[in-house]
C-alpha cells in the first residue's frame, strides 16, 4: 500500500488515499492503455471540436521523444549558453 494526495474541492484541499498499486506511468502503464485500445476495438471517438471522427483502434502510437543529448540550452534569461548533457 502507498499512500498518495489527492485534490479535493476544485483543488482547494487533500486528502490521503490508500493506493494498492502505483499504474499511471511507465512500462505497466503503456500495457494496460494497448488493452484498453484493443478492448475498444471499433468504437468511434469524436475530434477537433466535434467536427471529425476516428477508431480508437486506429489511434497512432506515442513517438519516442527526440534526445536533447549534444544540443544547446540557454541559461540566465537567455544570454548565457551550455552544452547539454542527458
Amino acid at each position: 500500500m502507498v499512500k498518495v494526495k489527492v485534490r479535493t474541492g476544485r483543488g482547494t484541499g487533500t486528502i490521503e488515499v490508500d493506493v494498492g498499486d502505483l499504474k499511471f506511468s511507465g512500462e505497466e502503464f503503456k500495457k494496460i492503455q494497448a488493452e484498453r485500445k484493443k478492448a475498444a476495438g471499433n468504437r468511434t471517438v469524436s475530434t477537433g471540436r466535434g467536427t471529425g471522427r476516428r477508431k480508437l483502434s486506429d489511434t497512432p502510437e506515442p513517438k519516442e521523444r527526440p534526445s536533447t543529448k549534444g544540443s544547446t540550452r540557454s541559461t540566465s534569461r537567455g544570454t548565457g549558453s551550455r552544452k547539454g548533457t542527458t
